[in-house]
Formats: C-alpha cells, sequence, structure tokens
C-alpha cells in the first residue's frame, strides 16, 4: 500500500496521490486537490477574473473527479492535464457570457493569498507574489498565460505547450518575454532590484 501525505507541501508525492485517487482513494483525492488547487486558482482567475474564478475551478474540479480513472501521467503531467480542463472550461464561460477576458484586475481581487506571513519577511515575501501576480495580468494574453503555466503552475515548457497548443519554443520565448516585462512592471511599481532580479532570475530555468 502506498502512503499519500495529508499536506500540500514539497513532501507530498503527488503521483502516488494520484494513483491511489484513481483507485477510489477519497484521501489522496483531497490530496491531489491542495496540491494543485491554489496554483490553478490564479491561472483561471488571469482568464475570467476573480467574480468568477471559483465557479469556473469548481465546474473544473468536477471533470477532474469525473475523468480521473483515465488520466495517464505523472506529477508534471496531472497539473498540465488539470490546467487544461480548467482553460478549457475557463473559455467555454467566456463565450457563454460573450465578454473577454479580463486583463486587468485590481491587485487585492486577483492575489488574494492566505494569511501565512508570521514574520516579517514571510510578509515581504507575500507582497512581491501579490504584484507579481497582479502585474502578470497585465501583460499580453500569450505572456501572461505563457508565466502563469511556467512559473504559477509549475509546467515544463513541453507540458505548457500541450494546454495552450503551441510549440515549446513558442511558449519559452513568450515565457522569456513575459518574465523580462514582468521584472520591468515591478521595478517601476516600487518592487527593490534585489526582489526585481529574483523574478526575472526564474527565466533563466527556462
Amino acid at each position: 500500500m502506498v502512503q499519500v501525505y495529508e499536506g500540500a507541501g514539497p513532501e507530498v508525492d503527488l503521483e502516488s496521490a494520484v494513483s491511489a485517487a484513481q483507485g477510489g482513494d477519497e484521501t489522496a483525492f483531497r490530496v491531489v486537490y491542495r496540491a494543485v488547487q491554489p496554483q490553478l486558482l490564479q491561472y483561471v482567475r488571469s482568464l475570467v477574473g476573480p467574480a468568477d474564478a471559483e465557479d469556473v475551478a469548481s465546474e473544473a474540479w468536477l471533470q477532474i473527479a469525473r475523468d480521473l480513472p483515465h488520466f495517464r501521467g505523472g506529477e508534471g503531467s496531472i497539473r498540465g492535464w488539470a490546467a487544461r480542463i480548467a482553460r478549457n472550461r475557463a473559455l467555454d464561460h467566456i463565450r457563454a457570457r460573450s465578454r473577454r477576458p479580463v486583463s486587468g484586475a485590481g491587485l487585492d481581487e486577483l492575489a488574494q493569498l492566505p494569511d501565512r506571513s508570521d514574520t516579517a519577511g514571510e510578509a515581504l515575501d507575500a507582497v512581491a507574489t501579490d504584484r507579481a501576480l497582479a502585474a502578470i495580468a497585465t501583460l499580453p494574453r500569450e505572456q501572461a498565460e505563457a508565466v502563469l503555466l511556467r512559473v504559477v503552475m509549475g509546467l515544463d515548457s513541453t507540458s505548457a505547450a500541450r494546454v495552450l497548443g503551441k510549440r515549446a519554443g513558442s511558449v519559452r520565448m513568450a515565457t522569456h518575454r513575459g518574465l523580462r516585462r514582468l521584472a520591468e512592471l515591478l521595478e517601476n511599481s516600487g518592487v527593490d532590484g534585489h526582489e526585481a532580479d529574483v523574478t526575472f532570475s526564474t527565466s533563466k530555468a527556462l
């Protein structure tokens, strides 16, 4: 019997949790949900806006739960698979409402993160993350989705390309350009040089 962890931290064996969830283990499914949902919700917010994000994400999870027995893949794949489902649900929602995706939600609405700042350092990290998420929402759509999938969802370029229906090279280029622009936006918004360098350094791993 494979043991899965209750938390959603780095110690979680997500691949084992997915396998157990496919066999009907409800506890394992909750582990998968807690590991994937925070980043998935941020991605959905960038597509439909904060007002509808929870509903669209819930619809996506209903489909994820229904189709999970047919899923094949490892940890990286489950995040990409979930992102692809969420993106399709978001686009369906946008078409149904006959409106375009929100391109620039406010800081407070876009990046509502749990209050987990017990120290001054953690508080500063949270502020930097909030600013980054708000800045991502102002990027061109192609760059914003690439950055969200690569940095927020943690997908590699191949998995992100599958979600977007594009070539991996195009996704890498869009991510690189988006991160360069993001670093500029953060610096201009008052994030100090060190924090901007940390954000921009992500592009070195593309």
